[in-house]
């Protein structure tokens, strides 16, 4: 699962933790390969994106050798999703997708986003720091076997870019579109 962030000042730490603790990454940063590993067992996810500035990159992840997941947030209420390439890359990426107000196996439309870049064994983040950079244009849902979970297939783009949190320079993550997991799970109490 990925951790819930209960705020921006927790960012940094969290993302930490979230790459210490998943056991997913050598010594070098690259990650390590279990067997096969696919975004969606039914072979349709996806990542796509044109980054520029501190990294520039156009970004075409099939879902062969794709790992992305997904679940439910609290606050704000919606979605958080994660995509990154088993066997690494130059650069080592991980982004991570919150969409406020998604409901779930609900679509939608011009959906606010907020998006963090990860450079993984470079210690180099970098965040909207909320959800009034990126828009979704679209988002369908599609019912997955296992209760409460969906292919969630998104598409939209970023009007202004990403800061660094750690490193230096901005990165603007232009469009944006894919397909992932994304389990909803009972809220939490308050």
């Amino acid at each position: 699962m990925i951790p819930i962030f209960a705020g921006y000042t927790l960012l940094i730490g969290a993302v930490a933790s979230l790459i210490a603790s998943s056991g997913e990454t050598a010594p070098t940063g690259a990650p390590v390969t279990r067997g096969a590993v696919a975004c969606l067992a039914s072979g349709d996810g996806y990542l796509r994106a044109t980054m520029a500035g501190a990294i520039d990159t156009r970004i075409d992840w099939p879902n062969s050798g794709t790992r992305c997941e997904g679940e439910s947030r609290e606050k704000p209420p919606g979605v958080r999703l994660s995509f990154q390439r088993a066997q690494g890359g130059a650069p080592n990426l991980l982004l991570v997708f919150g969409l406020s107000g998604v409901e779930e196996g609900k679509p939608a439309r011009e959906v606010k986003a907020n998006l963090t870049v990860i450079v993984q064994g470079a210690s180099r983040i970098f965040s909207t720091m909320g959800d009034s950079r990126c828009t979704v244009d679209s988002l369908t849902q599609r019912p997955l076997a296992s209760a409460r979970s969906y292919r969630l297939e998104a598409r939209g783009f970023c009007t202004q870019p990403a800061h660094a949190v750690r490193g230096k320079g901005d990165e603007l993550v232009s469009t944006f579109e894919f397909a992932g997991p994304v389990t909803f799970y009972a809220e939490l109490k308050k």
